[in-house]
Parts: C-alpha cells; structure tokens; sequence
C-alpha cells in the first residue's frame, strides 16, 4: 500500500506549476473515439486515471502511444469494440464518456458502470435520458449500459439537474448526429468549454459551450488533429490552499486566473493576500486567518472538489467557518480523518461547522477518496509532527508527483510503499 509521510509545521515557500486538468482531459481522450484519424494531445497529466484511460483505449482497439509523460498520441481509426467491461473501468467515473463516444462513432456502445471515488449516490440517469432523446434504446443488465441505434437524430434536451457529465456526453454522441441538438440548463465548467473547443478543432460545430445553452450542429465525420489541455483548476486550488494552510508564500504557476475567482474571493476573506498574473496566482498566507462561509455550486460558484480542502484550512481559521455541500449529498465521509489530526468539525446532514483554530498534531489517516486525500494533505502539512496517510494511491489518481512538488516548496514528505 502506498502512503504519504508528512512532517508538518512548515511554511511552505516558492513556485509550482500545475499540470493539464485531470476532469477536461478525462472528457477528452474518450472523445477522440468519434474521429477516424490520429490525434495528438498535449498537457495531459501524468496521474492514474489517464494511464488506466488508456489501457482501456487499448482494450478497444486503439493505437495509443506516449511521446513523453504528457503527450499521447491516438489512432482511433483502429478502433473495433464497442464494449468496456467492469474490470477496465471499475476504477475511472469520468469511464462514462465512452458511452457518448462509442454511440457518436458506431451507433451503439456497452460500458460497465462507472467507479471512481465514492461519496455517495451519483447516478447518471441524465446522460441516459439524453441518449435516449438521441434516439438511442437503453438497457441496464448485469452492471452495463447497453445503447443501440438506428441513428442518432438531433433533438432538444433540458437537463432536469445541471450535470457536467451529462452536458459533456451528451454533448459528445451529438456531435456527429443528424440534424441539431440542443442542450438546455446545460453545465458551465471550464471542462465543458474545453472538450467543446477539442470537438469544434475535429470538424464539429458546438456553439454555447460555457453557457446554459449549448447548440450542436451534427457532423458526418471528425478528423484528427493537435491539442493542448488547460491547466487543472482544483490542482492550482489545492496548492493555493496549501499556501494559506502553512502561512507561506506560494506562487501557483501555469493557471488559468479567472478559473480561480470563487476560491480567490474566499481566501482574500480569510486575509490572505494574493498576487494574479497573467498565467500565475501568488497566496500569501497570514498569520492569523480568519473564517469564512463556503456553499460549493456548479461553475462558477465554489467547486465542490476544493471543499474537502477549505474544510481543513477552516480548521486553522480564529473563529467558526460553514460549509454547505450542494454537489453531492454525501461528501463528508471523511471529516472523521481530519478529525484524527485534531480538527473540530460537527456535521449535520449537507452542512459542516468548523471551529478553529485547531490544534493539529500529526496521526496515521486513511485516504477514502481523491479530494479527501488533498484535505489530509493540507491538515497534515498545517500539523506539527508526523502524519502518515494510507491508501495514496488515490491521491495519485488526480495529483502527478504531489510529494515532488510539494518537496519543492520546502515541504518534509515522501511516498513510501509498505
């Protein structure tokens, strides 16, 4: 099992660069499927999910080939299956983009259900409503989604709930479609703006992306072609996080700054200080934070995968902060870990109380999932002596070579595998 050891109670000081986002580029390696050429994708990030991605890529009949850690190169034309099974997908969510992506290339796809990290019930019936919008038939048997169609034909669909994943795979069977699909109460994330710019840059004709209405003239063919994948907005926030945490001075290098304004607006409320460039955001923490209220939304309102983190910041705040999670209805499981450090956190259903500041001592934790992985992180870099976290493999899964980059900053941590 691999494990982080983390000697905290270090203001962390200097600069890091983030790498390509995880959630924009897990939408749009599946994509590439709908065309029949060679496509070459820059700034993917060297984490878990993408190496796995691939192997399922593979799986179906891809060409698939690194020309260094975060450039792959994919011939889809090879491409001859239209099932994924449960052992190749059981470990990636965002595994539900194939489902769009087979449907768009052969008009019929069979994916297992998703896996991913697990904090609660996280259904995808609106990506099924879509398809069937679409003209696809669906059935659920023994854990896999099975679509069929004659064709797929342009239609309007209003999603009941914004669903990022519902607006992305939607977005993807639309794109080669007959006729024109529109996608009302469509999510706005900055994910969903750069899988459309990807689609747009393959020969498809997506208008809207970043708005609540998103049109989609259906194409006959995509080609392939060259791009480069933003920078991951909730690794930038988790390191600016960081900064606040370990009262140091951080420069964040290589984001994208307006991604950044609903954690930007808080952490100026806690009173620390930040710097904004043109691709760079510099946190410098205070001496004494001060709390704040967070309700996470869809984008751009707080993202819900930076609340496990805001949570263990609170923990050092002078005063009682709240957190509201909107997202998901069971995000929490967790709090028990930071607890374990020394944090004060009452929970009553979606909302969290958090009473600093806490005195946080090192402790061994357990890892439940991605984002609760990065909160212990932050609580045990906060925390004075030795903090052991298990299960980092899931850390890996979202974070490349955490225990680096926070090395570079000053940061006493090493991976270790027992």
């Amino acid at each position: 099992m691999e494990q982080l050891v983390i000697n905290g109670g270090k203001p962390l000081r200097g600069t890091v660069n983030v790498n390509g986002a995880k959630n924009a580029a897990l939408a749009i390696l599946p994509a590439v499927i709908l065309s029949e050429g060679i496509s070459t994708i820059d700034n993917l990030p060297g984490i878990e999910d993408i190496k796995n991605l691939v192997q399922i890529f593979e799986n179906l009949g891809a060409q698939c080939t690194f020309s260094d850690k975060h450039t792959l190169t994919i011939d889809a034309s090879t491409v001859n299956s239209r099932r994924a099974s449960y052992g190749a997908v059981k470990r990636i969510r965002a595994s539900y983009y194939l489902l769009g992506a087979l449907l768009g290339r052969f008009n019929e796809a069979e994916v297992a259900m998703p896996g991913g990290c697990n904090f609660g019930q996280r259904p995808i019936d609106q990506h099924i409503k879509g398809f069937m919008a679409l003209g696809a038939k669906v059935a659920i048997n023994h854990g896999m989604v099975r679509l069929k169609a004659e064709k797929l034909v342009g239609t309007n669909i209003y999603l009941d709930v914004v669903s990022v994943g519902a607006t992305i795979n939607i977005m993807i069977a639309a794109a080669r479609a007959e006729g024109t699909t529109i996608i009302e109460n469509a999510a706005k994330e900055p994910h969903v703006v750069d899988t459309a710019n990807f689609l747009n840059m393959m020969g498809a004709n997506i208008k809207g992306a970043g708005t609540d209405l998103i049109r989609i003239s259906g194409v006959n063919k995509l080609f392939g072609g060259s791009y480069t994948i933003i920078p991951d907005q909730i690794e930038a926030g988790t390191y600016m996080i960081i900064a606040a945490a370990t009262k140091g001075t951080v420069r964040v290098q290589n984001v994208i700054p307006k991604h950044m304004d609903s954690l930007t607006a808080k952490l100026t409320e806690m009173k620390c200080i930040i710097k904004e460039g043109e691709d760079y955001i510099e946190v410098f923490g205070p001496e004494r934070l001060m709390p704040t209220n967070v309700k996470t939304m869809v984008y751009p309102g707080f993202p819900t995968d930076l609340q496990p983190q805001i949570i263990a910041l609170l923990a050092c705040a002078q005063g009682t902060g709240i957190v509201t999670e909107n997202v998901w209805e069971n995000r929490f499981q967790y709090v028990n870990e930071l607890k374990r450090l020394g944090c004060n956190i009452t929970v009553e259903g979606r909302v969290a109380v958090v009473k600093g500041p806490a005195t946080l001592s090192g402790a061994e934790v357990h890892a439940p999932d991605l984002r609760a992985g990065a909160a212990l992180v932050v609580a045990g870099l906060a925390a004075k002596g030795t903090t052991t976290i298990m299960n980092a493999k899931q850390i890996n899964r979202g974070y490349e070579d955490i225990e680096g980059k926070l090395s570079g900053l000053g940061a006493d941590i090493r991976k270790i595998n027992a």
